[in-house]
């Protein structure tokens, strides 16, 4: 009698519950950024958010006991995970968000897919199903119906190619330390302490590059920007980025990043309720097919 084929991956607990966690805690930092550049220069709110995410994710690292150091090859990794992650990233995208909406440059970053999916095929050997690239097609239609929904109800202000290109350094940042992280340095390393140390190394870049950016910083007065911060940098940096980044070597760093789907999907969501935003045929057609894909292609093959 042979066994039962296993559950697909959505339903495996380990893989369920960081998925939605994630999903939850992104999709609510995409409102909370308007904010932080609101009440202060795009530069400085990255270096403090990270001044702040940085003693939090060694604490975690020692509360759980994972040796710190790392080894010549490992701090070499830590370097470019800081360097693209925790400060190309975060750079670009926020200063995206000064030419464009927040919700189209979250949209525009969902499709971090098909590039992690394109170098993790090139770097790290990692197959394409005929059913991830279905689930993609399928996930960039519905993508593509709420891009064009929000560029209609969400008219665009500022320099809007720059935005674009801008959002796109950002979502290719993101997916090259996504796909390092996952190779064959860094799957032998803690990933609490990798994490701690490419944050280390990002405050550094940060704060390197606000101060030549702005100059000495002024500290916002207003309650809210110091809320967000901490929220920004423990709950969207320190939770979660241990728990995607695990997703990445569970499910591949392709499948992995339709976690950006979902986060685009609870975006529009708290935007619902925080800005008033207004969904109709085409924004609910287009959250649909894009939930549909994400099933696609997340659906663990058979043993």
């Amino acid at each position: 009698m042979s066994d039962a084929p296993p559950p697909h991956a959505l339903l495996r607990p380990r893989i369920a519950l960081p998925f939605l966690l994630t999903a939850l805690i992104w999709g609510s930092t995409w409102y909370v950024i308007t904010g932080q550049i609101a009440d202060a220069s795009a530069s400085w709110s990255i270096a403090w958010r990270f001044m702040i995410a940085t003693p939090a994710m060694f604490l975690v690292a020692l509360l759980m006991r994972r040796p710190l150091a790392l080894g010549p090859r490992g701090q070499m990794l830590a370097v470019m995970i800081g360097l693209f992650q925790f400060c190309g990233n975060f750079n670009f995208v926020y200063r995206s968000e000064m030419h464009l909406t927040s919700g189209i440059v979250a949209v525009m970053f969902s499709i971090v897919f098909v590039p992690n999916a394109l170098l993790g095929r090139a770097m790290l050997g990692e197959p394409i199903s005929g059913r991830f690239l279905l689930g993609s097609l399928v996930a960039l239609s519905g993508i593509a119906l709420l891009l064009v929904h929000e560029a209609r109800v969400s008219p665009l202000g500022g320099n809007v190619v720059l935005g674009i290109g801008l959002g796109m350094l950002g979502m290719l940042s993101a997916s090259f330390a996504n796909i390092i992280q996952a190779g064959s340095v860094g799957r032998v390393l803690p990933m609490a302490s990798l994490l701690a140390w490419s944050m280390l190394y990002g405050t550094a870049f940060n704060i390197a590059i606000a101060w030549w950016a702005e100059g000495v910083p002024v500290l916002p007065v207003v309650p809210a920007f110091w809320y967000g911060l901490v929220w920004l940098a423990l709950a969207g940096s320190v939770v979660t980025f241990p728990l995607y980044y695990q997703l990445v070597r569970e499910l591949g760093a392709g499948r992995a990043a339709y976690n950006g789907v979902a986060v685009v999907i609870i975006a529009m969501l708290i935007s619902t309720l925080a800005e008033g935003y207004g969904w109709s045929l085409l924004a609910i057609g287009g959250a649909l097919l894009a939930l549909f894909g994400l099933l696609i292609a997340l659906r663990a093959r058979q043993a």
